[in-house]
């Protein structure tokens, strides 16, 4: 890591352990001095980020950027990173950014919301979604059979069609407790098959590059809602929550090294970050860890809602190596405004990775955390 890249952080994470260091008037002045860059006529992204974000939350999406690009995306760290999701994004086009950033082998994983990957499949299925107005009148939207997600506006239609297709495809899934995981793939693999335009779904292609993807809170969404009336009809298709700790468990188990991009925060952000706690609280297997931290958050710590989340606080629960808090980077801004710059910041400064396909590899990975845990047994109380 740079050394500018470490006073940038020293100057922001007012909890890190640096602070406290006593250091020379050169090295408080190290950064890079800030200059007012001129704007130019058709400037890249990956150029306006490089010379036009250099204070505030500019500076820690510039960090976040080249973070992501320049070491998590580095070949020689093999770094697994994964990505969770939080907040209205599939609706809002957002998940042209996670298909890149998968087409690429830049994500690894996935951990979102159940709501992501339903609106996800409108996209799939060539059903409108449209822009509109986050002030229109909620009332006279309903009589007309509207439903409005802030400023994405789309026919009540689409929802009732979409639950038609989930249920469709759960009756070729089999008769038993599943992960979300599998799932998810299922659908996507359906999307494939049946979908008018996949290409446009995070689904489809996840199943198509075997990114497994995860829902923490599987009941908490119209997918959720669906099986549920799915076993009111007697079937004895559940889906497993704690298949899914033990998934994402051995993938971050098997990783070289581990890091992570947070969209919000929520249940998906947890769900990924407890991973290492998991490791050490409650297998006894010591990691140390998460390598790399990168969120994306319009929340702030003191209103409770980053409780446990924020980088410094993350170390003393052992979800982040104390020595990698200057590879921690906290956004406080938009993901609709945040991910497209860094997805494109990163394909343009980063070579596309070979892709993981963890999907196919959950068995083994299962099987080496198993194979761990039992061996340490003998040394544990």
């Amino acid at each position: 890591m740079t050394h500018d890249h470490h006073s940038h952080h020293m100057a922001h994470d007012h909890d890190s352990h640096e602070d406290k260091q006593h250091l020379t008037q050169s090295e408080y002045l190290s950064g890079e001095q800030i200059l007012p860059h001129r704007v130019q006529p058709n400037m890249t992204v990956a150029e306006l980020i490089d010379q036009q974000f250099q204070a505030y939350n500019a500076a820690r999406l510039n960090e976040a950027a080249r973070l992501f690009a320049q070491e998590m995306l580095n070949p020689e760290q093999d770094v697994t990173i994964g990505l969770t999701m939080a907040g209205a994004l599939t609706p809002a086009g957002l998940g042209g950014c996670i298909l890149t950033l998968m087409e690429y082998g830049f994500v690894d994983f996935i951990v979102s919301t159940g709501a992501n990957l339903y609106h996800d499949i409108h996209h799939a299925l060539a059903m409108s979604l449209h822009r509109g107005d986050f002030r229109l009148d909620d009332t006279k939207l309903q009589e007309e059979g509207v439903i409005r997600i802030y400023d994405i506006l789309f026919e009540d239609k689409v929802l009732l069609d979409t639950d038609a297709f989930v249920r469709e495809c759960l009756t070729t899934l089999p008769e038993r407790p599943i992960s979300t995981s599998e799932l998810h793939h299922h659908l996507g693999t359906q999307l494939l098959k049946v979908g008018v335009k996949p290409e446009y779904s995070v689904l489809a292609q996840a199943a198509q590059w075997n990114v497994p993807i995860y829902t923490s809170s599987p009941g908490d969404s119209s997918i959720g809602m669906n099986l549920a009336r799915y076993a009111l009809e007697g079937h004895k298709l559940t889906l497993d929550p704690l298949a899914d700790v033990n998934e994402t468990t051995a993938i971050v188990h098997a990783a070289t090294r581990n890091g992570v991009i947070i969209l919000g925060g929520g249940s998906p952000k947890n769900f990924y970050l407890q991973t290492q706690p998991q490791l050490w609280e409650v297998l006894g297997i010591h990691k140390g860890g998460h390598d790399y931290f990168i969120q994306i958050t319009t929340d702030a710590p003191h209103w409770g809602g980053l409780s446990g989340a924020t980088p410094s606080e993350a170390v003393s629960w052992g979800k982040i190596k104390p020595d990698q808090l200057n590879s921690t980077v906290v956004v406080y801004g938009d993901s609709t405004i945040a991910l497209p710059l860094m997805t494109a910041y990163a394909v343009t400064k980063a070579q596309p990775r070979p892709r993981k396909e963890l999907y196919t590899k959950r068995e083994k990975l299962l099987q080496e955390l198993t194979q761990a845990f039992e061996s340490g047994k003998e040394i544990r109380p």
